[in-house]
């Protein structure tokens, strides 16, 4: 909600222009994610449940990852800009790690939360569940 406040609200726009203040919310993204692998791992969760956790802290975790080599390679792509190939090369990579921080890990964060979801209310629920 953070994050979308800051895209599309005027007064947050202003309030985090030129601040670092911007990156907190995506900080907090990150943490939760490696917090909720650490535990899914600790706790030795097993079955469905496991995967699912792990889907979605994997998927918050790796949200800042790519979007940071994203811009690591805009960042390099800028620099090799005389060097055609190495220049595509670096672009498409850059590409890919966009996408898969938009897309992929968005989709399975949402895969893994209302999988985890589903599990929890079929277990408080006594159903059964299939692995």
């Amino acid at each position: 909600m953070v994050v979308l406040s800051e895209l599309f609200i005027p007064v947050f726009q202003d309030l985090l222009r030129g601040s670092l203040l911007f990156l907190v919310p995506i900080a907090v993204f990150f943490s939760f994610g490696v917090t909720l692998i650490v535990l899914t791992l600790k706790e030795r969760i097993e079955g469905a449940s496991k995967k699912f956790l792990l889907l979605t802290g994997a998927s918050a975790a790796g949200f800042f990852v790519f979007v940071f080599l994203h811009n690591a390679f805009y960042a390099i792509s800028t620099v090799t800009g005389d060097i055609m190939i190495l220049n595509y090369l670096i672009e498409g990579l850059g590409v890919v790690f966009f996408i898969t921080a938009v897309f992929i890990c968005s989709l399975g964060f949402l895969t893994g939360m209302v999988g985890s979801i589903v599990l929890f209310i079929k277990k408080r629920k006594g159903w059964e569940i299939v692995n």
